[in-house]
């Protein structure tokens, strides 16, 4: 199954923390709804400094998910 990698923003633009997608749902893994449309990286950007800060609950199911 692919993932994606979704921002979520502060009401100032500012970046809170990515969160994991599984394919093509919409809600992210923690449970948070997202307003549609928000940056995207691809799910070979886990554990680089791209996505850093992670949502720590996504990342814990992320790693369960994948080999």
């Amino acid at each position: 199954m692919r993932h994606r990698i979704v921002a979520e923003r502060l009401p100032d633009g500012t970046l809170k923390e990515w969160h994991m997608v599984r394919g093509d749902e919409e809600q992210v893994m923690c449970g948070r709804d997202l307003p549609e449309g928000t940056e995207e990286l691809p799910d070979d950007a886990w554990g680089t400094d791209r996505a850093r800060p992670f949502c720590h609950t996504c990342g814990a199911l992320y790693l369960r998910e994948v080999p």
